[in-house]
């Protein structure tokens, strides 16, 4: 990655250049630390922004029952002028779902209000909540309500393949569920104990092995909020009752599985014939 350096003077600014160019390839000077500062928040606060934009498409396509994960791969092969997000349940992390807030509440010292950023950070907040809305809709097709249901999380670091669980919008899930009733248990091969201090459930929890069918059978709705590699879809998607995917990890239809984002699937009458 290019270090964007700026200094208080420009011999600080060409020492600490000199210093990171010794085991960084690309050094980007900056006039200061504070436009040094801004470029950071602005890298952030365009991903914040342009996954809340993803995460309304995501939730207008549901409205309209349109693949929203279709559209945005289609509009990506547009070769300019289009960047590819995914909608998801949340945004998660130390920089992104914080940095903007940040950025809004500094303007606001100087008498300018951040619209787009209180914008985006409003539907980003509220995707845990579409989320549970989104089991709620899965259990209903069984006949059966949030409370009482015992639910399974996949994944509770924010993102694929790590341990970082700093704002993970799986812990608001769980916490959400956990409040309107429901029996929560989680999977992550890389957090193997939730610790009670670590989310608002404020209950200690271990980490299920969904490897095991039985294990899966037990389970009213087992939703699918961070893609680890290392999860056996394909065995989620066969052993589980139903299964809420809002990653789109899961590639095959299947009459139990809910997307964020997407219809239903529908089996057609020539596949039910064959």
């Amino acid at each position: 990655m290019p270090k964007v350096v700026g200094g208080i003077s420009p011999t600080c600014a060409t020492l600490a250049a000199a210093l990171y160019g010794a085991a960084i390839e690309t050094v980007i000077p900056v006039s200061s630390p504070r436009v040094a500062e801004m470029v950071k928040l602005l890298e952030n606060t365009f991903r914040a922004v342009n996954i809340g934009l993803v995460n309304e498409i995501a939730l207008m396509c549901d409205a309209l029952g349109i693949d929203v994960w279709e559209v945005v791969d289609a509009a990506a092969t547009k070769p300019f002028g289009f960047m590819p997000f995914y909608p998801g349940p949340g945004l998660g992390g130390h920089c992104i779902p914080i940095d903007p807030f940040y950025l809004s509440w500094k303007a606001k010292q100087s008498g300018f209000e951040a619209r787009f950023i209180e914008l985006a950070g409003h539907v980003n907040g509220s995707m845990p909540q579409a989320v549970v809305q989104k089991i709620a809709d899965a259990l209903n097709t069984r006949r059966k309500s949030v409370n009482g249901a015992k639910i399974l999380i996949a994944g509770v670091a924010y993102k694929r393949d790590v341990g970082d669980m700093r704002e993970s919008p799986s812990l608001d899930v769980m916490h959400v569920l956990q409040q309107r009733g429901a029996e929560v248990s989680y999977s992550d091969p890389h957090v193997p104990r939730l610790d009670a201090a670590h989310w608002p459930g404020e209950t200690a929890l271990e980490s299920v092995d969904v490897l095991d069918a039985r294990t899966l059978r037990s389970f009213d709705c087992v939703a699918i909020l961070t893609d680890h590699r290392a999860f056996d879809y394909g065995a989620i998607v066969e052993y589980s009752d139903l299964v809420v995917d809002t990653r789109n990890a899961v590639k095959c239809p299947a009459a139990n599985v809910f997307r964020l984002g997407a219809p239903a699937f529908k089996q057609s009458l020539a596949a039910v014939l064959a």
